[in-house]
């Protein structure tokens, strides 16, 4: 059974990996960011991107009119407590614009995807607000903060994912269980990249990096520099070895003395990307477009179950 999925928002790939890993066929993918739409079309020259604000993609939205999936990764800053949390009143809210999409294209479940802050007290009543639109709209909603750690993404990576189904699909639906295992420590996620160029100290490293990574940031555009973020994140990376205040442009070379820094190719690793996904563009923008990504595994996890919840209620429909 063959199931189709439009996105927004949709990045460098992340969650569309995911989507795909889990049997959903993309109609379309939304994104404004030339960079990332360029990195989409080199990986998947099949896939439809569409470069195209979203706010004016939703005109013709109706064109998508009975898809499975709507899927989307929303601009995380107006609910980041690194942010000043204005929410509905950021001008980059786009919660807004998908309900008109959800409108027009009516699917059949819908997955969103957005930072933790977006479960804060301050934003009980638009929470409220937004499960009372799409009740209107016929869905049954839900949300719940998932960590990346717990289906194998070697980080510390919550998020907040918003599903909400049909109601007369809603009951089939049941949240991912988490990895009855931890997933691999820095140390084991890179030991062959930080060894690629023969360095000698990369397995004392990598016994040393015996933690998961803790969160990959520095992807917004505000603070996107090539780098893993601000001096508390980068003593955090500190304490597993790692040099945080710039990017590598390769692997530390036989004689590499000190702390390795990171490649983009290994953060990629550590949220998840397969290993033949390539960033396209320079270094800074490549890290900018992996930073920002939602780990491929957990979307895949996530949209598995809602996978398994439309062909159970296509069998259900059947057999009745």
């Amino acid at each position: 059974m063959a199931l189709t999925s439009l996105e927004v928002c949709a990045g460098a790939g992340g969650q569309a990996l995911g989507l795909e890993m889990a049997g959903f066929h993309h109609s379309a993918l939304v994104e404004i960011d030339k960079h990332c739409c360029a990195t989409l079309r080199h990986n998947r020259p099949g896939w439809h991107v569409l470069e195209e604000d979203m706010v004016l993609f939703k005109e013709r939205a109706g064109d998508f009119k009975g898809i499975d999936l709507f899927a989307g990764g929303l601009p995380c800053p107006p609910f980041s407590v690194a942010g000043k949390q204005l929410g509905e009143r950021d001008e980059r809210n786009l919660f807004n614009d998908a309900i008109d999409i959800i409108a027009d294209a009516q699917p059949r479940a819908v997955m969103i995807e957005n930072v933790r802050g977006f479960l804060g007290a301050v934003f009980h009543d638009y929470r409220e607000r937004l499960k009372g639109q799409l009740d209107k709209l016929g869905y049954r909603t839900d949300w719940r903060l998932l960590n990346a750690s717990d289906f194998g993404v070697p980080q510390l990576r919550p998020r907040v994912v918003i599903v909400a189904m049909q109601k007369n699909r809603a009951e089939f639906f049941d949240w991912p269980e988490p990895n009855p295992h931890n997933p691999p420590t820095v140390g084991e996620t890179l030991r062959d990249l930080m060894a690629a160029r023969g360095w000698r100290g990369a397995e004392d490293w990598a016994d040393k990096a015996d933690e998961i990574a803790p969160t990959i940031v520095g992807g917004s555009k505000k603070h996107g520099g090539p780098d893993l973020g601000p001096t508390r994140a980068r003593a955090a990376w500190a304490t597993l070895g790692v040099e945080g205040r710039t990017i590598a442009p390769e692997a530390p070379d036989p004689f590499h003395n000190g702390m390795p820094r990171l490649t983009v190719p290994m953060v990629a690793r550590l949220q998840g990307f397969p290993d033949d996904w390539h960033f396209t563009g320079a270094k800074t923008n490549a890290y900018k477009q992996v930073g920002n990504a939602f780990p491929p595994p957990v979307a895949q996890a996530v949209s598995a179950q809602i996978a398994r919840a439309l062909r159970r209620r296509m069998l259900h429909s059947v057999s009745g």
